[in-house]
C-alpha cells in the first residue's frame, strides 16, 4: 500500500512538534520540516520512530522560493503520496507598538509568515490537484486569534501576518474545491510555546489566562488535536473554515 506524506512546516517545536508526533502512524511518512534547529527536529524524528511511526527531517527555509522548490522535489523521490500539508512556520519578533517597527522587520514578518504559506501551497495544490492527476488532499493552515484581534501595541505586524494567512485560506478553499483539495485553518490563542520568548515575554500566557473565559493557556496537543482532525476523513466536508482554539475569546 502506497504511504501517505505530510508535510509540516515548522515542525521542530511547537504546535508542529506535537502535530507531527501526533499524525505520524506506519502508514503516514512526516516531514519534519524545520529553519535551523537540527537537533530538535531530529528529536521530533526520533519520538516519531520510537512509537513506530516514519518520519524525516528536512532543512529548508519556506519562505524561500527555490527552498521550497527543493522541499517538495525531496518529497517526490520519496516512495508515497503527498496528500497532507500543515503550514506552521512563522515568526514574531519582540513587542512594539507601530511606531518603532522599521520595514525590515514587517518585511521579514510578512515573508516568513505569508509568504512561506503561499508557496507551499502553490507546490502541494500541484502535486494534489486531481486535474493535475494528483489523489487529492487537504492543507491546514496555522493562522492565530490575532488575527481577529488585532494584537495592539504588542505584534500588529504579526496579527496582520496571520490576517492575510485567514483570507488565503478561504480564498483557496473556494479555487480548488472542486479539485479534490480542502484547505483550512486553526486560530490559536494564548498556546504555551517558546514563541512568547521571541516576543521579550516568555511568562505572557500566565499574564493574560486570566481574562480567557477559560481561565487558562492552551496547549499544543490541544492545537494539534484539531489540526489532525480538520487533515483527516473526519473533516471531509469541512473546507474554507477557521477552528478558534482560543478558550473562548
Amino acid at each position: 500500500m502506497t504511504k501517505t506524506i505530510c508535510l509540516i512546516t515548522g515542525a521542530s517545536r511547537g504546535i508542529g512538534a506535537a502535530t507531527a508526533k501526533r499524525l505520524a502512524t506506519k502508514d503516514v511518512v512526516v516531514i519534519v520540516n524545520y529553519l535551523s534547529n537540527k537537533k530538535a527536529a531530529d528529536n521530533v524524528v526520533a519520538t516519531i520512530e520510537e512509537a513506530g511511526g516514519e518520519a524525516i527531517a528536512v532543512k529548508a527555509d519556506v519562505s524561500i522560493e527555490r527552498e521550497v522548490i527543493n522541499l517538495f522535489n525531496f518529497i517526490d523521490q520519496l516512495d508515497g503520496t503527498l496528500t497532507k500539508v500543515v503550514n506552521n512556520a512563522g515568526i514574531l519578533f519582540k513587542q512594539s507598538t507601530i511606531e518603532a517597527m522599521s520595514a525590515e522587520r514587517i518585511n521579514k514578518v510578512l515573508t516568513s509568515n505569508v509568504t512561506s504559506y503561499f508557496l507551499c501551497c502553490r507546490e502541494a495544490v500541484k502535486r494534489m490537484s486531481t486535474v493535475n492527476g494528483g489523489n487529492g488532499g487537504a492543507i491546514v493552515n496555522v493562522s492565530s486569534a490575532a488575527s481577529r484581534l488585532g494584537a495592539p501595541n504588542e505584534y500588529i505586524d504579526y496579527a496582520a501576518s496571520k490576517g492575510a494567512v485567514d483570507s488565503l485560506t478561504v480564498g483557496l478553499s473556494l479555487e480548488v474545491a472542486d479539485k479534490g483539495i480542502r484547505v483550512n485553518g486553526v486560530r490559536p490563542g494564548l498556546i504555551y510555546t517558546d514563541i512568547h520568548a521571541q516576543g521579550g515575554e516568555p511568562d505572557r500566557v500566565d499574564r493574560l489566562a486570566p481574562n480567557l473565559p477559560m481561565k487558562r493557556g492552551g496547549h499544543v496537543d490541544e492545537v494539534a488535536n484539531a489540526i489532525c482532525w480538520l487533515l483527516s476523513e473526519e473533516a471531509s466536508y469541512c473546507t474554507g473554515s477557521h477552528l478558534d482554539l482560543a478558550g473562548g475569546k
